[in-house]
């Protein structure tokens, strides 16, 4: 019979990854990674092995691992995710830093996320800031569905959930921050088409002809559903901080300015409301 050990081997060699084969055996398993160190020469039985190729062959189609697990780690949080979400991503998680520097510890203030997906960042502000209210937003039912349900798994209660699109559930309330991490490819892009994109909603990952079209309609929608100084920040592309930065101050936002994420390159962007 193959070993844990072997069978992770092999796998590893058709993956080119051994944290990908790793991530698919431990969830056939449902073991924690710490499992492996003390069971690497137990045997795999041979039903756990069939689970386990399938998975590797559909990650070897392509596949995201995320979407194969139906979980994502993100901030301090494991997400569920499906096909109908964004897989969260390491570098978003400098907009909830981003978004916590602007936010009190203590106070009851209010904040959305607009095209929240999994629920990702809304949930991620939320458990950290648990006397804020958090408005989470999505155009896609089955996506706020999914961070529904992880708000409920979570224990997370200070957020609730409406669907529109984009500004529309916003109607007759203002923020003192509003977060969103939206669609920023270019609607050509190639990249589109490769990887682990072929598989997300491509809604959720590209916007037009320069890829700022939803940016757009963000930066000059929000400042009617902030408070007087209240926050708008976003996610964008690495060669995009320029055209964030102008179009925020042609909306009139003050402090505009421009965050980079660890590998040094333009990530995110916001602006602060000036006035009533």
């Amino acid at each position: 019979m193959t070993t844990v050990r072997q069978s992770l081997n092999k796998s590893t060699a058709r993956l080119g990854e051994r944290a990908d084969a790793e991530a698919l055996l431990l969830h056939v398993l449902r073991q924690p990674r710490s499992w492996l160190f003390a069971h690497a020469a137990d045997p795999l039985d041979m039903d756990a092995q069939t689970a386990f190729e399938v998975l590797v062959a559909r990650r070897a189609a392509g596949e995201p691992v995320a979407y194969l697990t139906g979980r994502r780690g993100f901030w301090t949080l494991e997400l569920e995710v499906t096909p109908a979400t964004l897989i969260p991503r390491p570098e978003t998680e400098l907009l909830v830093e981003l978004a916590l520097e602007r936010l009190p510890h203590d106070a009851a203030i209010r904040a959305a996320d607009l095209g929240t997906g999994s629920g990702a960042i809304a949930l991620a502000i939320a458990s950290e800031r648990q006397r804020a209210q958090v408005l989470a937003t999505d155009a896609s039912a089955e996506a706020l569905a999914v961070a529904r349900r992880n708000a409920q798994r979570l224990g997370i209660h200070n957020v609730r959930f409406a669907g529109g699109d984009w500004l529309a559930p916003l109607a007759g309330e203002r923020f003192a921050l509003i977060v969103s991490n939206p669609p920023y490819i270019e609607a050509t892009d190639p990249h589109l088409a490769r990887g682990d994109l072929r598989y997300e909603p491509v809604t959720a990952l590209a916007s037009g002809a320069d890829g700022l079209d939803d940016i757009r309609r963000i930066v000059s929608g929000a400042p009617a559903h902030l408070e007087a100084g209240g926050w708008l920040l976003f996610e964008h592309g690495w060669n995009q901080g320029d055209a964030a930065r102008a179009l925020l101050r042609a909306a009139g936002y003050a402090q505009v300015f421009t965050a980079q994420d660890l590998e040094a390159r333009d990530r995110a962007s916001g602006g602060r409301k000036v006035g009533g």
